[in-house]
């Protein structure tokens, strides 16, 4: 038995030539990521998110109850500088890739007759969950499947949901699945209503938990603005991607 694996980033070299994605437009995602994180965390929005953890050393308690991986000094000039990988001459780099981080997310999901029996008001209700998949060699393009189909499943349209968390793996593959959804299926992505506290480029990517962590994020800015409804998107590597929708209760 032979098995064909495709790395994720050797995904994002036939994706930049389908979509004609440039180096510079994938630096500028990065670097406005790491903005808005670096904003996010001096507003103080994170901190109804986060809970402190301790972490007791010999030489004392130290708290983590901020992010580390956000970028303060980033620069498009410091990422121009850095060399393409995994692909000669390819758009990937460390500066507009995910960063590997440990993390973990919590949420507490109950039908509605428990939390009225526990006294308890909901902060959303899920409208909606699915996963959709595209060919392992297009890994990274699977939400611009995902929240179509998510959609239709709710009866809804891209233009009811007021705002996304749509998590970064890589700027080439944000704007791959932005070309996709515009190409095959009319949606066009507004990114004043993506990702405005940063996501996987500037807050990192922990495996495992980065779809929890995105669902929980989106909750609290739909608090912000006061938006009805939210949606949530990621890619899975192999080709999988789940897509969900969120009403504000």
């Amino acid at each position: 038995m032979k098995s064909s694996v495709v790395r994720c980033p050797q995904c994002m070299g036939p994706h930049s030539l389908e979509y004609g994605i440039t180096r510079e437009e994938c630096d500028k995602l990065a670097l406005v990521s790491h903005q808005r994180a670096c904003k996010a965390i001096d507003e103080g929005k994170f901190k109804e998110e986060i809970i402190p953890v301790e972490i007791k050393t010999k030489k004392g308690i130290t708290v983590v109850d901020t992010d580390e991986h956000p970028i303060r000094d980033a620069s498009l000039e410091s990422m121009a500088k850095l060399p393409p990988v995994f692909i000669k001459g390819g758009v990937v780099t460390a500066a507009n890739a995910s960063g590997i981080n440990d993390a973990a997310a919590a949420v507490v999901v109950m039908s509605r007759e428990k939390a009225d029996e526990l006294g308890i008001h909901p902060l959303v209700k899920m409208l909606h969950i699915c996963g959709a998949g595209v060919a392992p060699e297009l890994m990274g393009l699977g939400p611009a499947v995902a929240i179509p189909k998510c959609l239709k499943a709710a009866g809804l349209r891209f233009e009811d949901v007021g705002y996304w968390e749509i998590n970064e793996a890589f700027a080439a593959q944000v704007i791959g699945v932005e070309r996709k959804l515009a190409e095959d299926f009319d949606i066009h992505v507004d990114r004043n209503k993506v990702n405005l506290n940063g996501s996987g480029i500037s807050l990192g990517h922990p495996v495992g938990c980065s779809a929890l962590r995105i669902v929980v994020s989106l909750i609290y800015e739909m608090k912000r603005q006061s938006c009805k409804i939210g949606g949530a998107s990621l890619c899975v590597g192999g080709g999988p991607a789940m897509a969900s929708l969120w009403e504000l209760m």
